[in-house]
Formats: structure tokens, sequence, C-alpha cells
């Protein structure tokens, strides 16, 4: 969940749903590819659009906490089938699981974590964090999975690199978060360890101390995207086993980049060739599944 500008997160319309126009401008993974089948993209991307709308309202900066959760308690009445027009990503979300019979429980977790984001600006410990990625990232996997029919036996993988996905994006995005939300996911255990406090997050650049904290953060990543790996053997659909290697192996690409870049100086991104190598090696990796 990352800042954005006042103006693109101003409500518009009377609609509950604050769309920032970011679908997927900015992201570091492919949602719903060609490589999924043609009859559940849409779907998929009824999915992100829910969730995206909803991170949205969590990440409104001109919202109090409590209008948030109202605009998201709204979104989730109209998942369950109110009527209304306020909220068109959740009713576009209802229809999709309509259609597919899948569970709304997912939805239900995401905005959860959403909430959670509404009045929640901190994490006390590792545990406290891997608790709202459960939440936040985990259901994103699982949607996917449910939608193509998978075991849930595929889960713990699944959860593994949803939540290495999340802590990523986290760290990509530590100083927008702080500066732009006051919102700090960096374990505030970790950084008193490291004598510090999340006042270093609004330096150009990350000290010592916080550059000791963020790989204490990757080295903790790191065994999540080991795990990430099993999930795509386990996969039966072709098309979603080959978009899950390639996303393991992005997630491993960001990962080592983080490690040698600094977020707070830069945007860390990955570049053509990361994408390229890692769709050539994700689909080679998820042809023998």
């Amino acid at each position: 969940m990352s800042a954005a500008t006042s103006e693109a997160h101003a409500p518009v319309g009377g609609g509950v749903e604050t769309p920032s126009g970011k679908w997927r401008d900015g992201e570091n993974f492919p949602v719903g590819s060609w490589l999924i089948r043609r009859n559940l993209r849409p779907h998929v991307h009824a999915f992100y659009r829910f969730a995206r709308n909803a991170d949205d309202i969590a990440d409104n900066p001109l919202l109090q906490p409590a209008d948030k959760i109202r605009r998201l308690d709204r979104m989730a009445a109209v998942l369950d089938g109110a009527p209304g027009d306020d909220a068109p990503a959740a009713a576009a979300m209802r229809q999709s699981l309509l259609a597919t019979g899948t569970t709304d429980r997912h939805c239900h977790d995401v905005l959860r974590a959403f909430r959670q984001d509404a009045e929640q600006r901190r994490y006390r410990d590792w545990d406290e964090l891997m608790d709202y990625c459960r939440y936040s990232a985990a259901p994103v996997g699982r949607q996917l999975l449910d939608l193509h029919g998978e075991s849930s036996a595929t889960w713990p993988a699944s959860d593994a690199l949803c939540a290495a996905l999340q802590v990523l994006n986290h760290l990509q995005d530590c100083g927008d978060d702080y500066r732009g939300l006051d919102r700090v996911y960096l374990p505030l255990a970790d950084l008193a360890a490291a004598g510090i406090g999340v006042e270093a997050l609004a330096s150009g650049g990350a000290s010592p101390a916080l550059r000791e904290v963020l790989d204490l953060l990757l080295d903790r990543t790191a065994p999540l995207v080991a795990m990430a790996r099993g999930l795509a053997p386990r996969v039966a659909a072709a098309g979603l086993r080959r978009e899950c290697a390639v996303i393991v192996e992005l997630a491993a690409r960001l990962l080592g980049r983080l490690r040698r870049d600094d977020p707070l100086a830069m945007r860390v991104r990955l570049g053509k060739s990361d994408f390229l190598a890692a769709f050539v090696n994700g689909v080679v990796r998820g042809a023998r599944g």
C-alpha cells in the first residue's frame, strides 16, 4: 500500500470507492497475464480492481479513519448483495463470485486488512506483520488458486509467496509510506534493536543502522521466496503454474535489487532484463510441473 497524490485520491462522483487510476501502472508482478486461461482473466481482473479500490480507500490521505472504514464496510455490504451503484468494483466482484461459484472469504479478508490500514500505522514485530499479510496478501493468491479449482494444499506455498511480495513492496515504499501516510510496516522492535526510530525513514538515504534493518527483513523474506518455489509444481493448471513460477522469479530478483539499492534514495524497481529473464526462467520451471 503506497502513497499517491492527493489529487489522485480525491473522492469522485459521490461513490464510496476512490480509485487512484493506478491499475497496473507501477506493479512489479503480472496480474492475470495471458498465461492465465482466457475465460478466467476477467474474474482475476475483477478481484484485482476490487482489492485495488479498497486499498485506495485505505491509502487516501484526505479521508479520516472512520470514513475509510465506513466506505470499506459499504464495499462489504455491496459484495454481500446490498443494492446500489456507489461501489462498482464491489458490485462487479459480487457478479464474478456468482458466475464462478468461488467463496467471498478472500474478498472479506482483504477488506479486513484495509480496515486495519485505516487505523493501524505501526507494527510491533515480524509476527504481527506476518499476521497482517495473512489478510492483506495471502487472499490474493488463494483467490487465484480457487478460481482454477486448485487444492488448498497449494495454500502454504502461495501464502509464503504473497507474504514475500507484500514485504518487498513495503520495503520499496517505506519512505513514501512514512512521509505520505505516517505508516510504517518495518517492525518497531527491529528499528529499536538497531538504535533508531521511524524518523530514520524521513531521510533521503538509508543510514547504516536502517540498512541493517532492511537487510534483516530481506533475510527473513528470503526463506519465504524459497518456500514459494514449491508452489508451481503443486499447481495443476498449466498457465497458472507458469505464472506462479514467473512471479517467484520476479520476487527473487526484486529481493536482490533491494539488497543492492537504497529504497530511500531511489525507487527500487525491476528492469526489462529482469522481466525477460524471470519470464524465460519461470516458463521453463513452470513447464516441469
